[in-house]
């Protein structure tokens, strides 16, 4: 039962995470059932067979919000699909002492690429128009791979490159991501029933991240309102590298004085992380008030200037601005 509550306890900051960044739910869930010692590969099963019933929730609550474009969600999900259902099919057929190294490669990776991105501002000024479908479904077809060998990564890999393009509101980007996530999820699960059989998912795992992640959704519509997302995804992203470099210098032989060096390389490295994240922040709010300062003295309402100038903040900062329950 102790087991259980933990976790419950895991799917409730997952989500949370998730539901501030518009990622990072397989990533944190995955990151910490490998520290538990569950096997990879029954590891990635069990979350995203979790994720069905998170990924719905958050779907059907971005439709009801308008945050969802469904000719993105239709172009990407498909080749998600196919690329989670072969991700899961080839983690499931390698043994558990390669799929370790392997998966907390992948972990390790998707963290070093959080830190990066939210210690800088990302930003959203190129021109609009619509999202190729040469774009989207190789996006798809690497993301849905990437998460189902990683245990994660379909946000990670999805959310900044539809981000970057600059074609979208955060708002849709982030619910069109978590609403194709579904299909992802879905296809994922069937590759590893199929690899695994029903003795591969663990399913009191697999209850217990899913209450405790239908219990945080609507939590996060609120924490998103308070925790700044360039702040959460630089600390996030130092967790998921320190822990999941332990698994890697453990499968390298890696002893002695090079590993607590390596150790305090990697936290010095998150430190800076996190100071840039700071200063991008207070650039960002800087901005914004000097734009809301030059509107009022120009008489323009406030919430024209707020949208004048969103396009000259990070995506990141914007995209905590949806409205949707997460």
């Amino acid at each position: 039962m102790r087991k259980l509550l933990v976790l419950a306890l895991v799917g409730l900051v997952a989500q949370l995470i998730d539901g501030s960044l518009g990622m990072a739910y397989g990533l944190t869930s995955s990151t910490l059932l490998l520290v538990a010692g569950v096997a990879p590969a029954a590891a990635s099963a069990s979350v995203h067979l979790a994720e069905i019933g998170t990924t719905l929730a958050a779907g059907v609550a971005h439709w009801r919000f308008g945050n969802v474009d469904w000719r993105v969600v239709t172009r990407i999900a498909l080749p998600g699909a196919v690329g989670a259902f072969v991700g899961a099919t080839v983690l499931s057929s390698i043994s558990t002492e390669s799929a370790a190294p392997w998966m907390a490669g992948i972990l390790f990776t998707l963290g070093a690429y959080l830190l990066i991105r939210f210690a800088r501002p990302l930003r959203t000024d190129r021109v609009g128009g619509q999202l190729r479908g040469r774009f989207l479904g190789p996006l798809g077809l690497v993301a849905g791979f990437v998460d189902a060998t990683g245990g994660g990564g379909w946000g990670p890999v999805a959310t900044p490159a539809l981000l970057v393009s600059g074609r979208m509101e955060p708002r849709k980007v982030i619910g069109s991501v978590d609403t194709s996530e579904f299909v992802v999820a879905g296809a994922a699960s069937i590759g590893f029933l199929i690899g695994l059989g029903s003795e591969g998912f663990l399913l009191p795992t697999v209850a217990a991240l899913l209450i405790g992640g239908l219990i945080a959704a609507p939590l996060a519509a609120w924490l998103v309102r308070i925790v700044p997302a360039q702040l959460l995804g630089a600390a996030v992203g130092g967790v998921i590298v320190l822990t999941n470099a332990r698994t890697l210098m453990r499968s390298a032989e890696l002893d002695g004085p090079a590993r607590p060096a390596l150790y305090a390389l990697l936290a010095a490295g998150w430190l800076a992380a996190l100071v840039l994240a700071v200063r991008a922040l207070r650039r960002t709010r800087r901005a914004r008030a000097e734009a809301a300062e030059a509107a009022t003295a120009a008489g323009v309402p406030a919430e024209a200037s707020d949208a004048a100038s969103v396009g000259e903040v990070p995506a990141d900062l914007a995209a905590t601005g949806t409205s949707a329950p997460r």
